[in-house]
């Protein structure tokens, strides 16, 4: 069932969800928050764009044009509607196809920035799927992998160009080799925890194309405060 909502205190942006689907979470307003944009930022694709979180967070930040790549149709009608509910059609553009196959007919070294909140579990014999499979596909890497976002990400990046990921700091290792492997130098980092005296839950990270060497590690992010609420910093992302 669709509901419309105020995009989690953005009043000015207004979100449709389908709860049958997976909704957008607090990763998707952190990424937007946390990559490095400039004036010079002509172009930006968001990649497993969902219902365009994003992309909708993205459009108050840049004059930049974005792209939203969605391979599930149901999905990215949902983000058509919601785009066009906020009247950003002429900065935001969504477009339903598998980016393993857009890429390959995607002009090369095109976009400025490139972000992604991927799916962040591998696919082992062991592993329990979701019977809905909008979930599945959102939460397993079943239809994108991490290399294959690195790779894609090699080519449609302009020289100089930023990657951005929000993903899971148990894959760190997994992201920092494969960045490496493919030309996407690792450049900063900041760790999100739920709260004090717990383990972090979410990694920001974000790379360059052909980068020089030099990782920033930046303060630690606590989400939440004891009784449950959003920190104070955590609440400056929602005015």
């Amino acid at each position: 069932m669709e509901t419309t909502n105020y995009l989690l205190g953005y009043k000015n942006l207004k979100i449709i969800q389908d709860n049958e689907m997976f909704n957008f979470s607090l990763d998707s307003v952190l990424l937007p928050n946390f990559i490095t944009i400039n004036d010079s930022t002509k172009n930006i694709l968001d990649i497993g764009t969902g219902n365009a979180p994003i992309p909708l967070i993205l459009s108050q930040k840049t004059k930049a044009h974005i792209t939203g790549i969605e391979i599930q149709k149901e999905v990215s009608n949902i983000a058509k509607k919601t785009i066009k509910l906020n009247n950003l059609e002429n900065k935001i553009n969504i477009i339903n196809d598998d980016i393993k196959e857009y890429y390959k007919k995607a002009t090369p070294e095109y976009y400025d920035i490139i972000t992604c909140n991927p799916p962040y579990f591998e696919v082992k014999k062991t592993s329990k799927f979701n019977k809905n499979d909008y979930k599945t596909i959102a939460r397993h890497e079943v239809t994108l992998k991490l290399e294959d976002i690195l790779k894609i990400a090699r080519k449609l990046l302009k020289n100089g160009g930023t990657l951005g990921l929000v993903h899971r700091p148990e894959r760190l290792i997994d992201i920092l080799t494969t960045m490496r492997n493919y030309n996407i130098e690792p450049k900063k980092i900041r760790l999100i925890y739920p709260g004090k005296n717990k383990e972090s839950n979410i990694l920001l990270i974000e790379g360059k194309k052909n980068g020089k060497k030099g990782l920033k590690i930046l303060p630690p992010l606590y989400s939440h405060n004891q009784d449950g609420t959003y920190t104070e910093e955590i609440q400056k992302y929602f005015k």
